[in-house]
This record gives C-alpha cells, structure tokens and sequence, in this order.
C-alpha cells in the first residue's frame, strides 16, 4: 500500500510496521490490563526508547482526590515520567518525583517502585486554577527533585528547577544539566489516560564517528517531536513507532505491567505511633475522643487506633487484623 509522508518524513497512513518487531509471547491485543511500559530499541544507532500507557492506574489516582483537570493532567504526566524512569533505572527500590512550588500547585508527588507500582498526589488551591493552566502557571519558579531510594545502598537525589515549558522539557533539561547521556521525554494527558515516550542515548557501539553520532540523535528526536497529543493518546505503540520511525530499524519488546498500588498499612500506621512514645501516643488518644485516627494522604485510607491498641504496641504485642480499619 502506498504511503504518504509529511514534510518530517512521517508516514501518516497506517500500514503494516514491518519494521518493529514484537514478542509472541507478549503481544498488544492480550496485554491483561491497559497500563504497561514497553522498551525499543534502533537496530542501526545507538539508541533506546520507552513507551509508557497508564490509564487504570490514573484512573485510580484521580478517583482518590477531586482534582482540576490542569492538575489531573500535570499528576498523569508525572506518573508517566515516573514509570519511564523506572524503566531505564537498574535497582531494587523506591523512585520519587517531588515538584514543589509557591504557586497555585504547592506540591505534586509521585512514586513508582522497581515493581511499578505507582501512586500519587497533588496539592492546589482551586481559587488560583484557570482550566487552560499549564505548568509555569500552576508552578512559577518550582523544582523537580528526583530521588532513588534503593533497598540497599545509598539514596541519591537530584534537583532541577521547572523552568521548562512543560514537564516534558523541564525533565530533560536535567538530564542536560547532569551531563549524562542525551535524554528526551515526552508526556501527556487528558485526564483519562497519560502516555509517556522517552528516547535516550546509549553508549557509542553502532556508530563511533562524533557528526553521525550528533545526526542520528538529531534525526530521532526531530521525528518524535512531530508526535501530537493526540497521536500519542490515542495510537498503540506499534503504531506510533510505524509512523514516527518506518524507514528505521526498530525492535519492540515485551511489555511489563504497572499498577496503582499504596503502601500504606495498618502496620506502618502503628510503627508511626510507636515513634512517638507511649506518654505521647497515649495523649492524642485522650485528646482525639478516645481513639486515634491516621489517614493516607495518597489513598485516603484510614486507621484507627484505640486505648487498647495503643496499649498493645507498646507492650509488644503487635498489630491486631484490621477490623477496626475503616475503609
């Protein structure tokens, strides 16, 4: 079938993408659920990518918290970048994304484990919010902090401020800033979905010489950068990997699940009141009305500790079953 090609050089009809290249054992159509990452790479340069889609997970996080749809959108395109992080990150842990700023978004915060397993949270005050605020609107003069936090081994942060147009730019503007290999993202969301796309640089091995090393990073990212929003929302990856990179090499790998997970618990929230001391523990339970009540800002999901239970944790006999958590 004949194909026709944008001034970009992007093929804008579908055909088969022979060109990408999936496993049997894992294809698209009986992916489990509608949320996962996928990794390609080019056959001929010395490039990777990471697809990301999230849309249960999202869903889980907004359902959690009424927010405006310029912040639902911003906490979908961190989620996203989160997830592709985790991806090109080999380590057993926690990944954190904290964006804080004195405008009308104090805080957005995402965590994705090495499981990926994600969640979020945003803070806003509703009265500073316009529905077509984008990022330098909600965040005025706002930072990125990136943290890994392994199971083993020393935590390592870094910090960029979010002086991009969009999370988008801002994110690889910190892998500029960092001097690591050549990093670009690019994020989306509506509120429904968020996808996520990420190409980086490898290590010279395909092409040695400098210029066409230079070319061919050039040449990747000025096709991925004519992706559209709604491209990139509503288009499975073989396709926009088919439309972006036909006349490349390309191979697509297995898909790897993610969902929205807390890991909040009746036992981290006892550890917590251990922390601070029986005399302490016990006054909070006299001045709250006789039972203490400790929330997850992530999930909302709540416990409730009495004078017996209090009196259990810190006479060693642990966390009774949560039959006095209400949900």
């Amino acid at each position: 079938m004949a194909t026709a090609l944008s001034s970009a050089g992007r093929c804008l009809l579908s055909s088969v993408p022979s060109n990408v290249i999936t496993s049997d054992t894992f294809p698209m159509h009986d992916l489990p659920d509608t949320d996962f990452t996928q990794r390609f790479i080019f056959d001929e340069s010395d490039v990777r990518g990471e697809l990301v889609a999230l849309e249960r997970s999202y869903a889980e996080v907004l359902a959690k918290h009424p927010y405006p749809e310029p912040v639902a959108q911003l906490l979908g395109e961190l989620m996203a970048a989160a997830a592709l992080l985790v991806g090109t990150l080999k380590f057993d842990g926690l990944l954190i994304l904290q964006a804080r700023s004195s405008g009308a978004v104090p805080l957005l915060m995402v965590e994705c484990s090495s499981e990926r397993e994600l969640r979020g949270i945003a803070r806003y005050d509703e009265t500073l919010i316009t529905p077509d605020a984008g990022l330098q609107d909600l965040m005025p003069d706002g930072s990125l902090a990136l943290t890994v936090d392994p199971h083993k081994g020393k935590r390592y942060q870094g910090i960029v401020a979010l002086d991009g147009v969009d999370l988008s730019e801002s994110l690889s503007n910190y892998f500029v800033m960092s001097e690591q290999l050549g990093t670009r993202f690019w994020l989306k969301a509506d509120g429904h979905r968020a996808r996520g796309l990420l190409l980086q640089q490898l290590p010279a091995a395909q092409i040695t010489d400098p210029e066409e090393r230079d070319a061919s990073w050039e040449h990747v990212i000025t096709l991925a950068s004519t992706l559209t929003a709604e491209e990139m929302l509503g288009l499975d990856n073989q396709t926009i990997l088919h439309r972006l990179y036909h006349e490349d090499p390309v191979r697509l790998f297995d898909a790897q699940p993610i969902c929205f997970r807390c890991s909040c618990s009746r036992e981290r929230s006892a550890n917590a009141l251990v922390s601070l001391g029986l005399e302490d523990a016990q006054q909070l339970v006299i001045e709250h009305n006789g039972s203490i009540e400790i929330d997850c800002q992530f999930c909302n999901e709540r416990y409730l500790f009495d004078a017996t239970d209090v009196a259990q944790l810190f006479a060693g006999g642990g966390v009774d079953s949560p039959s006095d958590t209400r949900h």
